[in-house]
């Protein structure tokens, strides 16, 4: 069995930061991994943490089948958590996603990548709210 890995002191505070908010937060490793969501983010989203465990960026991206709010899939440059992720950039978007109970809700979104001493990319960020 894989040992876990040793989590950075910014995830750690980031998922306390997390478990205090009342606003849906996600926070997901260097290599993209969610490693952990909120619970105001498992009532929206209808499945806690320990349901899922962490996964892949591209296997969460896929559960939550993101759209525009056209219903046209989103494109990755238009994902927050993709540009978060990707470019190491603050990026904030409107979208619609289907939750685990497979309801469609419009949300926005913002992600921040999580940039330790000299830059270090240490991980990403998203807070979402659900929109009218």
């Amino acid at each position: 069995m894989e040992t876990p890995r040793q989590k950075s002191l910014i995830l750690i505070l980031a998922r306390e930061l997390a478990t205090n908010l009342a606003v849906p937060m996600f926070v997901a490793d260097d290599e993209g991994r969610l490693v952990f969501f909120n619970e105001p983010a498992e009532q929206l989203l209808g499945r806690t943490l320990h349901e899922l465990g962490e996964l892949p960026l591209e296997e969460w991206r896929q559960l939550l089948a993101p759209t525009t709010l056209d219903g046209e899939p989103l494109p990755a440059d238009e994902s927050p958590i993709r540009v978060a992720f990707d470019r190491h950039e603050p990026f904030h978007n409107r979208l619609r996603i289907t939750t685990f109970s497979g309801e469609t809700r419009a949300i926005s979104s913002t992600a921040l990548p999580l940039l330790g001493r000299d830059d270090e990319f240490m991980g990403v960020v998203v807070l979402f709210w659900e929109r009218d």
